[in-house]
């Protein structure tokens, strides 16, 4: 490193630079914008970076070897030279049988992971025949409305050999039920069982909306969820502490990190509180961030993320297993920032921000296809989605060697920027409460909303670029390829498979592990058992989530 000698040297020679070769440069020809700032708008970004804006960097404090504290660097020590990423495409079909011929197909392609896409009514508990379902089957994802739904989506999938990631959350406590009775049925033990269920519903109340219950008993279900899996699936991720969907709904990149950290710390909070060990627990949290365009940013982002998730259980949970610091996340590309105009132009965009996850250290990651700003991807648009990993993994030489861009003077500062910027944030939280206190109150909502108010103002106003949307636009612009849909003959089947399970079935099974559930609900019992009896004698979907919602009542989000 530089002694200070050194440094004010260096300060110097910068200093002259930007006045004399610099300086003069911008006064003759100008610069393309007045003020350049990261992607979110919260940083300015300087012309040029020294290594005196790194001066107070200490290598092993702040930055470490990969799998060593504080884990900057990544969480294992080879990285992607001794196994590459988990490649995951989202998928989710209107039935259990598309599904089931989606998930062989992308197995085929090459897959490593399967990921899992779910219809609006199985995310808020309701079967395909309800009300509130009409129009919505099978439409964002796949409708699950019992155990014989699951165990069609795996026909042929032998879950020993496999790592689902599932986008649930409300109701996650059901569909894990289900993904453990299918292992059961195939024989699998359930220590073999891995994946990951989302079951982030402080998420939820910030940004999707996907809700069912109020802030209490959706915790309680939580930390039920991290008890139960602790002893049954310990290889199993218990949830998926969500900040892709924070920063969808419009957050800056510190945002996206303090508010999705604040949320884990809400969890862990909460299992102590209920009575578990830190470190049983806490190495089966896992993380899920979005990736966008800006690759230096999110670059920092991520590193930034490990290295804050470190000191937090460090020094605020006094976590003993290195196991329990390590942030581990999955990656996908940002959903938001793909255009129905000149779809081509999503291919780039996806490759770009795979490329920001795979030098940011991701353990999974998710690529989008070109299609989705119009409807679920069709098979092309998956595979050319999935050629995008492949390509990035096989090469490019990203995958090469270990956070490559270590000792940037650029990335650097920049990680330190966001990871100051992020704590601040955090200590407000504190100041609030915690997390759930300032959801509740609509605050963290308002915070996103103010930005995601700016940014579109931006856009509105030329003083940020979507191209193909407001600049290099196509006046005649090409017609939209094929998209996928679900039929209403589609709907229409799976409202009968259900009514049909419904007569077949025992009944009277089915409603004495409803009030067996309904029993444990009220008391302080642990819920899973219950709900895995229940899934296991064919209770619906909403059957279960109805004898909850019977105790635990339903949530009326903050109005903001």
């Amino acid at each position: 490193m530089f002694d200070e000698e050194d440094l004010e040297a260096i300060r110097t020679g910068h200093e002259e630079w930007a006045d004399e070769t610099y300086g003069p440069t911008v006064d003759r020809f100008g610069e393309r914008k007045e003020t350049f700032t990261t992607d979110t708008g919260g940083t300015e970004v300087d012309p040029l970076y020294t290594p005196a804006d790194v001066a107070d960097l200490d290598y092993e404090e702040d930055l470490g070897n990969p799998a060593e504290p504080p884990y900057t660097r990544g969480v294992y020590s080879t990285m992607y030279r001794g196994r590459l990423w988990t490649m995951r495409q989202y998928a989710g079909m209107g039935t259990a049988r598309e599904t089931n011929e989606r998930f062989h197909y992308l197995m085929d392609e090459g897959q490593t992971g399967l990921s899992m896409a779910f219809d609006l009514p199985t995310q808020m508990g309701y079967d395909s025949d309800a009300d509130m379902a009409q129009g919505e089957v099978g439409k964002s994802g796949v409708a699950i409305d019992s155990l014989d739904d699951f165990e069609t989506v795996f026909d042929g999938i032998p879950l020993d050999e496999v790592s689902t990631s599932m986008t649930i959350n409300a109701p996650a406590s059901v569909l894990l039920a289900m993904y453990i009775a299918v292992g059961d049925k195939q024989g699998v033990d359930r220590e073999e069982l891995r994946g990951t269920i989302q079951n982030d519903v402080l998420k939820e109340y910030i940004a999707r909306n996907t809700f069912i219950y109020p802030p209490e008993p959706s915790m309680r279900l939580i930390t039920d969820i991290f008890e139960y899996a602790a002893e049954e699936t310990p290889n199993f991720n218990t949830i998926s502490i969500s900040g892709y969907h924070i920063r969808e709904a419009g957050s800056t990149a510190a945002q996206e990190i303090a508010f999705t950290l604040g949320d884990g710390i809400e969890y862990v909070e909460a299992a102590i509180e209920a009575g578990q060990d830190v470190d049983e627990f806490a190495p089966q949290l896992s993380f899920f961030f979005a990736s966008y365009n800006n690759i230096l940013e999110e670059v920092a982002k991520f590193r930034a993320a490990r290295r804050m998730w470190y000191r937090i259980m460090e020094e605020r949970f006094d976590a003993q297993k290195e196991a329990s610091k390590q942030l581990k996340f999955h990656t996908q590309t940002a959903g938001s920032t793909l255009t129905a105009q000149q779809i081509e132009n999503n291919v780039v965009r996806v490759a770009y921000q795979a490329l920001a996850a795979v030098l940011g250290g991701t353990q999974s990651l998710h690529t989008n296809g070109k299609d989705e700003a119009l409807s679920l991807p069709t098979e092309k648009s998956v595979r050319t989605a999935l050629r995008t990993q492949q390509i990035l993994a096989h090469e490019s030489g990203a995958a090469d060697t270990i956070d490559p861009l270590a000792g940037s003077y650029y990335v650097e500062s920049l990680t330190d920027e966001l990871e100051q910027e992020a704590f601040d944030i955090l200590d407000e939280v504190d100041e609030r409460g915690g997390m759930r206190q300032a959801v509740e109150a609509g605050w963290v909502q308002r915070q996103i909303q103010d930005t995601a108010f700016e940014r579109q103002r931006e856009i509105e106003a030329g003083e940020r670029t979507i191209v193909g949307v407001n600049e290099y636009r196509v006046e005649d612009e090409e017609k939209a390829e094929d998209i996928e849909e679900v039929s209403e003959e589609e709907q229409e089947r799976q409202r009968q498979n259900v009514q049909q399970l419904r007569e077949e079935r025992d009944g009277a099974a089915v409603e004495a592990v409803l009030e067996d559930l309904r029993a444990a609900c009220e008391s302080d019992e642990n819920v899973m058992p219950y709900i895995v009896d229940a899934v296991k004698a064919y209770a619906t979907t909403g059957e279960i989530c109805d004898a909850m919602r019977d105790v635990f009542g339903e949530y009326r989000g903050a109005t903001v």
